[in-house]
């Protein structure tokens, strides 16, 4: 089971944003993902996004365990990209996610779900989405 550590910062961010009370999607932002903001070839891995959702995503059907109680979710595709000892920090206005061996994002962005596909759907660039 994929487990993760949420800062104190963090979980105040997505309280005061009304995200804590939401479906949360922890996503590679690789370029091919159904949520994916950014990305190609030479980010994978390296580019992270929390998705926030109404309902669950049956795309995204694995638990992630946090300390917060947060309902959050990822790929089987999104954990080959994570190591032990994920944790994920707000601090100084970024949020960061790193793991026991390394930071693998010091710019994890927020973006509804809903107005990704929506934005999709349209032809219009998602990168702009961003809570």
């Amino acid at each position: 089971m994929t487990q993760i550590e949420i800062s104190d910062w963090l979980k105040a961010l997505l309280v005061a944003k009304g995200f804590d009370k939401k479906q949360l999607v922890l996503v590679t932002d690789d370029g091919g993902g159904k949520y994916s903001l950014h990305g190609g070839a030479c980010s994978i891995g390296t580019k992270f996004t929390i998705i926030v959702l109404d309902q669950p995503d049956p795309e995204y059907n694995v638990t992630v365990v946090n300390d917060q109680g947060l309902a959050l979710w990822t790929s089987t595709y999104d954990l080959i990209f994570f190591n032990d000892g994920i944790k994920m920090d707000y601090d100084q206005g970024r949020i960061a996610i790193k793991d026991n061996a390394h930071m693998l994002d010091n710019a994890v962005q927020i973006a509804k779900g809903a107005e990704v596909l929506a934005a999709f759907e349209q032809g219009v660039p998602a990168d702009n989405l961003t809570c």
